[in-house]
């Protein structure tokens, strides 16, 4: 194996936190391998990252200029292509966001690569690459190998690894990509601004989350007193931000936010979407309350209640 290239997430000229979390990961492997440590910055202007990305055990910081101030995964994936040929990089670590899946699957296809996403735990046991990966509901974690495979891409879920510690020494260099004959079959329109909320779903280790269930946007109140009370955190399913009856942070799932440090979540009135469930059907303990029995929720949930969410919130209310 040649080298680990570490690909950069940014977003309107701030460094994504997932960033220093996927660098981080790439220092342990770093260390079992024996083999550099490469971080790339793909951007209208890489050198403002510079100083952030330059991490203890970063060998090498490469700077790619795209010539334009927004994302765009065709050049994203274009300029990794070129940069993994050239320099026969051999294990591709990409942040498991929205910016990541843009491009990390396609990047695979076109480079051919052994592939694996939203991954818990990275490690190289003599020599052999080994991910970390949940299936079967997230209630089964297995180990993937990737044999006779040259390149690896991973994508390595956030709020998972320990940040890569600053301060390091790395040569910077630059990179020329050749987008002379990449067409253009899209141009950015605006950037919409995500409503203000002091909340972080993503570091909650206990949620309350609300579904359709709950019945009127009134009620809203009621179920945010409660989790204040029990000291959790208020979350919410896509119906009920879609509809704005709580601002998008609150949001849990394919399309909102990853629980992705929780270990007790409740869930209350929520059926159980598969885009729900791609945010929540990870969590340790997973109490679920729906009059339906024969909700999704219940597939995923450590314990289930088929009742009134109401008659529930009221005697859990009293209880404490």
């Amino acid at each position: 194996m040649c080298e680990i290239l570490v690909i950069a997430d940014h977003i309107r000229g701030v460094l994504a936190g997932i960033t220093l979390e996927t660098i981080g990961a790439g220092t342990k492997l770093k260390e079992q391998l024996g083999i550099p440590l490469i971080v790339a910055v793909i951007a209208e202007n890489p050198s403002d990252y510079r100083d952030q990305v330059n991490c203890v055990g970063v060998d090498q910081i490469i700077e790619i200029s795209t010539g334009t101030a927004y994302f765009e995964p065709v050049i994203t994936e274009e300029v990794i292509c070129q940069l993994v040929e050239q320099r026969k990089s051999a294990i591709i670590l990409i942040p498991h966001s929205a910016n990541g899946m843009a491009y990390g699957p396609s990047l695979s296809v076109q480079l051919g690569s052994g592939f694996a996403s939203d991954i818990l735990a990275v490690e190289a046991i003599d020599g052999q690459l080994l991910a970390t990966r949940s299936i079967y509901e997230n209630k089964v974690q297995m180990k993937v190998s990737f044999p006779d495979k040259s390149i690896v891409t991973l994508m390595l879920r956030g709020a998972t690894f320990e940040l890569a510690e600053k301060g390091g020494t790395a040569e910077v260099i630059r990179f020329r990509a050749d987008l002379s004959e990449l067409p253009r079959q899209w141009s950015h329109l605006e950037f919409i601004e995500a409503p203000e909320s002091n909340i972080d779903i993503a570091k909650a280790e206990f949620i309350l989350s609300i579904g359709r269930g709950i019945g009127d946007q009134e009620h809203v109140g009621r179920f945010s007193e409660l989790a204040d009370k029990l000291g959790a955190t208020l979350g919410c399913s896509r119906p009920l931000a879609d509809a704005g009856w709580l601002p998008k942070p609150h949001q849990v799932g394919l399309s909102g936010k990853l629980a992705a440090n929780c270990k007790l979540y409740l869930a209350f009135g929520i059926s159980g979407a598969v885009q729900h469930l791609h945010g929540m059907k990870h969590v340790d303990t997973i109490i679920a309350v729906n009059t339906d029995p024969n909700a999704p929720i219940f597939n995923v949930a450590t314990y289930g209640v088929c009742g009134d969410v109401f008659e529930f919130s009221d005697a859990l209310e009293k209880t404490i």
